[in-house]
């Protein structure tokens, strides 16, 4: 076979910069680290590190979502504990204010306070984030959830949760929103009581009904819904309860049976003491005196009053204290309903402050998953992207070597020539 000059040439030259290629990629590796310069060195590889770097962007992306989520949460923790205490500030407010011996001006006493601690209630459930948005309002982080309307507190937020995605199939609430929390609060006043027959010679009055056992009132059988009806025989000395509505003959008489256990039930004549009825969760104060064939009636109202805020409570407080409608009875009634009140409202705020504790759980266990899945990523990355160095020392000194053979064997071709011969 002919090989000519300029082939031999060629072909001399391809292979040094053959082997110079392969020597100079060798020591790109090494002063990187890396294994994999371009897709071409490894395409299995490199479309694995891609998606593993995916991932890990995903990763870091889910732990910004939890420190975000942790701030919101542990901010909203701190707001309820402050809530909390200032609840059980105002509960002992109210235990005080029962106190029979206290004149007006004690009473106007505890009002002021009253109104101090409704006004840091107000503010702590008004609280913004470092973001200037309303814990409370839902969705609504720019209206502010409680504002005062007359005489009654009105919530101007939604009931949204804003939520965060902290997994791939995880999404933690990161807010609550304050109707929940503090509006929605199991109002223990939320029946009337009306006398509806009353000799002339009667001195009976009852107080507001209070429903102080909640298990009582809806269990089976429970407090009938559409109410019962107290009628006091005719000596005036006991009472029997009836379930509304009543029966009658036409002509006023009725004819219907008491409730089993709640008939012929004997009360105290004295009028300066107070009868304490309590049927089926509901307790009903008894004053003065019954002359015989009065009648009450404890019903629901036409507009239901079932649930009342934490603020409401407070201010209707403060109000019957300031000015008692019937006097030591009237501020008796307010602060029983009050304190009954206030023990739901507490409950409900400790609800929150566990659902909060439950989610930072979730939230700490899902950021030490995530650590360990990122760990494990990044092990699986070196595996595939780092170099093996002795291997790599190795190569490149056997490529130098490789090169160096090349370029003195074509030095030595390259001086072969026929016409060298003819000299």
């Amino acid at each position: 076979m002919r090989i000519s000059t300029l082939q031999a040439f060629n072909n001399g030259v391809a292979g040094i910069q053959r082997n110079y290629s392969n020597a100079t990629r060798t020591q790109e590796q090494i002063s990187t680290g890396n294994r994999i310069l371009t897709p071409a060195d490894d395409p299995v590889a490199s479309v694995r590190l891609l998606q593993l770097e995916q991932q890990q962007n995903v990763l870091s992306q889910y732990n910004s979502n939890l420190t975000a989520a942790k701030n919101s949460l542990t901010q909203e923790e701190v707001t309820l504990n402050s809530v909390n205490t200032v609840l059980q500030r105002v509960r002992e407010l109210a235990v005080q204010a029962g106190n029979g011996a206290l004149d007006p001006q004690d009473r106007k006493s505890i009002a002021a306070e009253l109104g101090e601690r409704e006004d840091e209630l107000l503010s702590l459930m008004n609280t913004r984030n470092a973001r200037g948005e309303y814990l409370f309002s839902g969705f609504q982080g720019k209206t502010p959830p409680f504002v005062l309307e007359g005489d009654k507190y009105i919530y101007k937020g939604d009931e949204g949760q804003r939520k965060l995605q902290v997994a791939s199939s995880l999404t933690i609430p990161i807010s609550d929103n304050g109707k929940s929390i503090f509006e929605s609060v199991t109002n223990a006043g939320r029946l009337d009581s009306n006398i509806v027959a009353q000799p002339p010679a009667s001195t009976l009055s009852v107080s507001a009904p209070l429903v102080s056992d909640e298990t009582a009132f809806a269990s089976d059988p429970g407090f009938p819904s559409q109410g019962i009806e107290i009628q006091f025989a005719a000596d005036g000395s006991s009472y029997s309860i009836y379930q509304l509505p009543r029966t009658d003959d036409g002509a006023g008489n009725f004819n219907d049976t008491a409730l089993p256990g709640y008939s012929n039930l004997s009360i105290d004549d004295d009028a300066s003491s107070s009868d304490l009825l309590v049927f089926r969760g509901v307790t009903l104060h008894l004053d003065g005196t019954a002359q015989g064939g009065e009648r009450v009636q404890l019903t629901a109202p036409v507009e239901p009053r079932n649930k009342q805020g934490i603020l409401d409570t407070i201010a209707n407080l403060r109000s019957a204290l300031e000015s008692p409608a019937n006097g030591n009875t009237g501020v008796r009634d307010a602060v029983a309903v009050a304190l009954t009140n206030l023990d739901h409202g507490m409950v409900s705020v400790d609800q929150a402050r566990g659902n909060i504790g439950a989610r930072l759980n979730v939230i700490e266990t899902t950021q030490t998953d995530n650590e360990d899945v990122a760990l494990v990523n990044k092990g699986v990355q070196a595996e595939l992207r780092e170099l093996d160095y002795a291997e790599a020392l190795s190569r490149l000194s056997m490529q130098t070597v490789v090169l160096e053979a090349a370029q003195q064997s074509y030095v030595k071709i390259a001086g072969l020539s026929l016409f060298n011969a003819m000299r």
